[in-house]
């Protein structure tokens, strides 16, 4: 999966759902991903698994050129997941394709560079900087003289305004995705000159370098029909190294061509084809030679592998594995036997099985020669703990979870065959490598097994607890009856908030059925629990480290407060126990309250793409298994997967992935706002699908998008991170692989990264640069 960054080199905050549909441009979607994770471990890199440009950071690979290396003229086809049903990448039906167009043809005023930050985009900023502070910000933008739109007019203060005024959120007429920043604008007025446009803010907006990129020209976004229809299939003016040439739906092509009009660096293409080729469908299209460079899962890479190693050598992989000597001579048997209908039915089923392997052979000589380049993706995977309802309300039990899971293992098994480095990511916020990232994931605390079953014995749940006989709760009529179900419970959790999801939520719990003497869940009362409030002041203690303290001496102090915090002299087992009594002793076997097992409905993706994801989510049971929960593993069709499962709250335990982001206090925010109750009695959740979230995080987060001085927002960012671990509602586990096949010769293009690719640069060598490569695909 891809989710090509934003124009600036940004990634945008979705993701494909299970591969194969379409990316939403809404940062109010979320991310899903599964195929990359196929843990084969044919593809080896060399190097250590640990080397990067930072700490558990990877370099791209783009097989970087120089120009006077990169020969003129060409066509480059590159695979995108699917044909974009919008060229605008403010609507809500933006796709990845959308993003790739916007790159390439639309001003981005600032990119990303390999480590994940905003550097100043010289083709079109001479400069950008804040001008005034007090008593409103200021940012003065000067343009580049140079900077035209392609029908001749000059980029200035009229495109500015006008895509304020469509995206600000104050006209509903515009069908935008999206306003974030654009509503804290003030005003927006010409300079000095026509080259200056000087935007006054009305609340600080730490981001604001995230703002007009992609710019449009004044003509898409200047009117609601304009905005609304005018970009969703064609492009009049555009400002890039290409402009749009052709989109063509029926074949699922869009074309981009060399602008005249450029006053950059000149592309070195002539033309960049963007076709649109299924997942499932990409190393056929590789070795058909229908496209030069795509993205792909690690299957199709260990077949690449195993193509230039099978070379001048028979096929036995693919379909051909299945056939033995012993199936072999069993099927001619049958074939020729005197029974007509065996006999024919098998010879039909020969016929098939050698046309599949000849087919497949036939795509492993088309493979050779394709070089895959690979690097960390900007994006995150992480098990996702839904705290709505059920166990995982208790602060406790989602702390044992986390504690019951090996990280480095998990992250080992999915990128240390790849030679990627293979540590888990210790921030919600930053990947390795960005400035903001560090290692905040003390304030949960580390594997320990021991730990996880204390928790758990402290939450209630005992083996002593599994073998009792389930209490039985009086008869209860209508509504109340219906929400002791498990499914009214889950519907009930919209109307009544559990833990982590009200105010002032720290140290308390939901008094509901498991109370001696209870009338059940209908009192939804919110009391403080001793042991939960031990429990949850030595994390926020842990936390508070992080608000303190320079890294280093966090970190140390945070490994002394992160052992055994569950057992203390004189605590509860469980919720009611009489104070006094210890905690019992961890014990082997499955885990229970009151006779019911402590089991979490554990939601997979069924679809032949996710067969990885799936592997992830049995490692994971298995680690939960270990100190007494069980998972009940469901799997879903995966194109209902996000859209009735995660989204709406179907689920305790879930896999999916977000993506990394230069700008953490606009685009995480609604990922980790807390949940609203709405007027209806719904719960708005935003992005926040885990259903955890405080206060005091919105607060930081708050803090950390109006504050202007740089270091100061950074450290806000990761005094949230440490409150985001100790809430403990997303547990990061890996930073997925980015592997892509491309044709060797193609120069300065492939795994980007965090980077932003520079269109204009990317061409083929020429073919003295190339020894043995391939003929360049230039027409």
């Amino acid at each position: 999966m891809s989710h090509v960054g934003d124009p600036n080199g940004r990634t945008p905050r979705i993701v494909t759902a299970i591969r194969t549909a379409a990316s939403v441009r809404s940062r109010s979607v979320a991310l899903l991903t599964t195929g990359a994770l196929v843990l084969p471990v044919l593809l080896t890199g060399c190097g250590s698994a640990d080397s990067g440009t930072a700490a558990g950071a990877a370099a791209q690979d783009i097989a970087v050129a120089e120009r006077p290396q990169v020969a003129d003229g060409g066509t480059l086809k590159w695979a995108v997941d699917a044909m974009p049903e919008t060229l605008n990448t403010f609507q809500a039906d933006a796709d990845t394709g959308t993003q790739r167009v916007a790159q390439a043809v639309l001003p981005a005023l600032f990119t990303l560079d390999e480590r994940g930050r905003p550097q100043r985009n010289a083709d079109y900023l001479e400069s950008a900087e804040v001008v005034n502070r007090e008593p409103k910000q200021v940012v003065l933008y000067k343009l580049n003289q140079k900077a035209v739109w392609s029908d001749g007019r000059e980029i200035g203060a009229p495109d500015f305004v006008a895509q304020w005024r469509a995206l600000s959120g104050k006209d509903s007429a515009y069908w935008t995705a999206r306003n974030a920043g654009y509503e804290r604008i003030e005003k927006i007025e010409k300079g000095a000159n026509d080259l200056e446009v000087k935007v006054t803010f009305a609340k600080p907006y730490a981001d604001w370098r995230s703002l007009f990129s992609p710019l449009y020209p004044k003509d898409i976004t200047g009117t609601p029909d304009s905005f609304n229809d005018g970009a969703r299939t064609k492009l009049k003016a555009t400002a890039g190294a290409f402009r749009l040439k052709e989109a063509d739906r029926a074949k699922g092509v869009v074309t981009l061509e060399r602008n005249p009009r450029w006053w950059g660096r000149p592309a070195k293409l002539d033309t960049l084809v963007l076709q649109a080729v299924p997942r499932d469908k990409r190393a056929a299209a590789l070795a058909a030679g229908t496209v030069d460079m795509a993205e792909i899962d690690r299957a199709d890479a260990d077949r690449v592998t195993l193509a230039e190693r099978d070379k001048g050598q028979a096929v036995t992989h693919g379909p051909a594995a299945a056939i033995t000597p012993a199936s072999a001579l069993r099927s001619w048997a049958i074939a020729h036997s005197g029974e007509d209908d065996k006999a024919e039915a098998e010879q039909e089923a020969r016929k098939e099985s050698r046309a599949a392997v000849e087919k497949y052979a036939k795509e492993q000589a088309g493979l050779r020669g394709f070089a895959i380049r690979k690097a960390l993706e900007p994006a995150y995977t992480q098990l996702a703990l839904n705290g709505a309802s059920g166990p995982l309300a208790d602060e406790r039990v989602r702390r044992a979870v986390a504690r019951a899971l090996n990280r480095q293992e998990i992250a080992e098994e999915v990128l240390k065959p790849l030679g990627l480095p293979a540590r888990p990511p210790g921030s919600h916020l930053a990947l390795a490598g960005q400035d903001a990232y560090t290692d905040s994931s003390d304030a949960l605390g580390s594997h320990d097994e021991k730990e996880a079953r204390a928790l758990l014995a402290d939450a209630g749940w005992t083996t002593d607890g599994a073998r009792m006989k389930p209490k039985q709760a009086p008869a209860k009529a209508g509504s109340e009856a219906d929400e002791d179900s498990d499914d009214g419970k889950r519907l009930a959790s919209a109307t009544h908030p559990a833990t982590g999801n009200h105010p002032n939520d720290e140290g308390t719990y939901i008094v509901g059925d498991d109370k001696p003497g209870s009338a059940g869940p209908a009192s939804y009362a919110l009391a403080p629990d001793r042991a939960a409030a031990v429990q949850q002041a030595a994390l926020l203690k842990q936390a508070r480290i992080f608000d303190t303290e320079p890294a280093e001496q966090g970190k140390k102090a945070a490994d002394k407060n992160t052992k055994t915090e569950a057992r203390h002299k004189g605590g509860a087992p469980g919720a009611y126990a009489p104070k006094g009594t210890a905690a019992p002793a961890p014990q082997g076997g499955p885990l229970g309250k009151d006779g019911k097992p402590l089991t979490l409905r554990f939601v997979l993706p069924s679809g032949p793409g996710s067969q990885a994801l799936r592997a992830i989510g049995d490692k994971i049971a298995a680690e939960l298994k270990s100190v007494g929960i069980n998972t009940e593993i469901v799997k879903v069709a995966d194109d209902s997967y996000f859209k009735d499962h995660i989204a709406s709250g179907d689920f305790d335990l879930a896999l999916y992935s977000w993506p990394g982001t230069a700008y953490p206090a606009t685009d995480d925010r609604p990922i980790f706002a807390k949940p609203e109750p709405a007027a209806d009695g719904s719960l708005l959740v935003e992005q926040n699908y885990s259903r955890v979230g405080t206060d005091h995080i919105d607060q930081l987060f708050e803090q950390a998008a109006a504050e202007l001085d740089e270091d100061e927002a950074r450290d806000l960012v990761q005094k949230a991170d440490a409150r985001i671990w100790a809430a403990a509602g997303s547990i990061p586990l890996y930073q997925r692989p980015q592997l892509v096949a491309v044709k060797p010769n193609v120069a300065n293009a492939g795994a980007f990264g965090f980077a932003a690719p520079h269109f204009q640069d990317i061409g083929f060598k020429k073919p003295e640069t190339v020894p043995d490569a391939t003929k360049n695909s230039k027409k």
